[in-house]
């Protein structure tokens, strides 16, 4: 609520520079032919026009169409590279520009474990939910963004630490920036940590085996159930729209503030999707009579084995993504509802005649 007691409308949410942008990330889908060409207009349009500083992950420019691409050797001399796992661009980029389609919106998320800047999302992959951008007017629209004239929605991402035991030696090593390990423990026994910042989903399923998955769900410390089936998924409402809708899970605007509990094809006749507020604390466990080990992923990436005393623990993250918006946060969402999953999409009922409505 805001000082007059009203609630405040998501629609208000500005986009604020507290000085002009001058370094931009692109990030540009991998392998797709079809990206080069506004791939090359884009980055000419920011350092030439704009005089930006552009960013650009290293692997990018080690596509040969771009490489062996002579019209475009100086402007890529002006780029800044960096290599995901090694560099860290984190205070150096002031906004984001993606192009493809909502996996590099979830890419782009991956490389920043804390704070994000914003995010500006292009429609040039399949589905497009995350990407409300069309590269038509790119020039008109990016300098909107520069000049701090746009609206955002902040999607909130979940914090997510799988902690592993063992009875191997403790171990030492150092911290990269997609995860963070922490050691302790005494005769022989280690305790590992890994931190994940998630903007989707978690899901834990059964894996490659046959049997049933079987976890223990936590909530704040207290169990609350067992899901048995084949797994679960906990994810953000900006996830709602993903895995967690096939699942049978309602769709929430990524404005409410809210962890969704989503089964996936549970064993049971009752077990509903729920909704938790943001901020509860989830621990997911195998259960001590689980017939087989489980599987972990994070926005379908960085997939891992869960064993007997292991546990993923799950809250909301203190670093939400700012997405750029095209016209303002409802709009935004009401049209990707209605033109990637055709929401509520039937055929009209025809209205009675006069003589229908008499014999009525």
């Amino acid at each position: 609520r805001d000082r007059t007691g009203h609630i405040q409308d998501p629609a208000s949410q500005r986009l604020t520079w507290n000085k002009p942008p001058k370094s931009v990330l692109v990030i540009k889908k991998i392998r797709d032919a079809g990206l080069l060409r506004p791939f090359k207009e884009l980055c000419i349009f920011l350092t030439e026009v704009k005089g930006m500083i552009v960013y650009v992950e290293k692997k990018v420019l080690e596509d040969p169409a771009i490489a062996a691409d002579e019209s475009f050797v100086a402007v890529k001399k002006k780029f800044c590279t960096f290599q995901d796992d090694l560099d860290d661009i984190s205070d150096s980029v002031d906004f984001i520009i993606c192009l493809g389609g909502d996996g590099t919106l979830l890419y782009a998320s991956s490389l920043f474990q804390e704070s994000v800047p914003p995010v500006m999302a292009f429609h040039l992959g399949s589905l497009g939910f995350l990407t409300p951008f069309s590269f038509d007017t790119y020039q008109s629209q990016v300098t909107q963004v520069i000049e701090g004239n746009a609206a955002i929605v902040l999607r909130s991402r979940l914090l997510v630490r799988v902690s592993r035991e063992s009875t191997e030696k403790k171990v030492q090593g150092p911290v990269d920036e997609t995860g963070l390990i922490i050691t302790n423990g005494e005769n022989n026994a280690s305790h590992r940590t890994m931190q994940y910042q998630v903007l989707n989903e978690v899901v834990v399923d059964r894996g490659p085996s046959s049997y049933l998955s079987n976890v223990d769900l936590f909530l704040d410390g207290h169990q609350i159930t067992t899901v048995q089936g084949d797994g679960v998924i906990v994810s953000t409402p900006t996830g709602s729209t993903a895995y967690a809708v096939a699942a049978g899970a309602s769709m929430i605007h990524p404005n409410v503030p809210a962890i969704l509990i989503t089964p996936i094809c549970p064993h049971s006749l009752s077990f509903r999707p729920i909704v938790v507020p943001a901020g509860v604390e989830l621990t997911i466990k195998l259960s001590p009579d689980a017939r087989n080990t489980a599987w972990v992923s994070f926005d379908g990436r960085k997939r891992q084995e869960i064993s007997h005393g292991d546990s993923i623990t799950i809250t909301t993250s203190c670093f939400p993504v700012p997405s750029i918006c095209f016209r303002d946060p409802v709009n935004d969402w009401f049209e990707s509802l209605a033109q990637c999953l055709h929401w509520n999409v039937r055929k009209k009922q025809n209205h009675l005649s006069s003589e229908e409505e008499e014999e009525f």
